[in-house]
């Protein structure tokens, strides 16, 4: 892969992942279902990407590891779930722009938890994701479906940055792609009790949806993305993924007609802002710690 060719999939694999909240959309399903279809094609698209396009192994993992990998899989299950949730109740917009508080969430917590010193240009970052997610939301009625889908999205926002860290902390353990198997094999094994009941009611056309959901915007998102880093450079492959709200955004606003007001555009372009800034923080410490923090949305 030539370090075109690398960029090109990169944003693919952004335009991938920013169509989750679409795909949620268009699936007429509850959103324990889409999870549960999510991981379930998202393990056989993982396995294919393991199996023919790589020239790694399956990594014989320790006790400890499967600890952490049970605990990120737990923590990507209540992320999706959370997340489909408020694209279910407010829109694509608000959710994709409510997650996209992930990177504030992951200065704080990231210095509570390893001790580490909050800089000022984080802070900086922290208040411009709190002035955008004012913006966002028009009003702060509980009632309201776009601010109840703002906090649904907020909280899956929290969760992935738990999950970013607890990728993290494993990072040079366990390669990034078979992490995100088994990951999504927890996935799919927390939502079946749920999910199972409820399958035979699912139209052959939802399931099309979860299957894209799955296999494009988990599988071959991800397998995109660290398949880039041999070649792209770390922060230039994080700058490229926070195109992800600006193409999940304009795809719902072409689909359902979810014209966003001049306040929440200004409030997504803060969040956005803020994204970058992160990544240029997080592309300095190398292509590792990126890579442990882009699970797949």
């Amino acid at each position: 892969m030539t370090p075109r060719t690398a960029l090109g999939a990169l944003h693919i694999g952004a335009l991938m992942f920013g169509l989750t909240g679409v795909f949620g959309k268009l699936a007429a399903a509850t959103p324990a279902v889409i999870v549960f279809g999510r991981a379930a094609f998202a393990v056989l698209a993982l396995a294919f990407f393991t199996r023919f396009a790589t020239d790694h192994g399956w990594q014989r993992l320790q006790a400890v590891d499967w600890r952490r990998l049970a605990l990120s899989g737990v923590l990507l299950a209540g992320h999706w779930v959370s997340f489909f949730v408020a694209v279910k109740v407010a829109g694509v917009a608000v959710a994709t722009l409510g997650f996209a508080s992930f990177p504030a969430f992951t200065v704080i917590l990231e210095g509570l938890i390893f001790r580490e010193r909050i800089r000022a240009n984080e802070i900086i970052l922290v208040a411009l994701v709190s002035v955008g997610l004012i913006l966002v939301t028009p009003a702060f009625d509980l009632a309201s479906g776009a601010t109840a889908g703002l906090l649904w999205a907020i909280l899956s926002g929290l969760l992935f940055s738990l999950l970013s860290l607890t990728n993290r902390a494993s990072s040079g353990r366990i390669p990034a792609v078979q992490a995100a198997l088994c990951q999504n094999v927890v996935v799919a094994l927390c939502l079946l009790p749920v999910a199972a009941p409820q399958l035979s009611d699912v139209r052959a056309i939802d399931w099309l949806w979860i299957g894209l959901l799955g296999v494009f915007c988990t599988g071959v998102a991800h397998s995109l993305f660290v398949a880039s880093l041999a070649v792209i450079k770390a922060r230039t492959a994080a700058v490229v993924f926070a195109m992800e709200p600006v193409y999940g955004i304009t795809v719902a606003w072409l689909l359902f007609d979810e014209n966003p007001t001049l306040r929440m555009l200004l409030g997504g372009a803060l969040i956005i802002v803020a994204i970058v800034v992160s990544s240029q923080l997080s592309g300095s410490s190398g292509k590792k710690a990126v890579a442990a923090e882009a699970a797949p949305h």
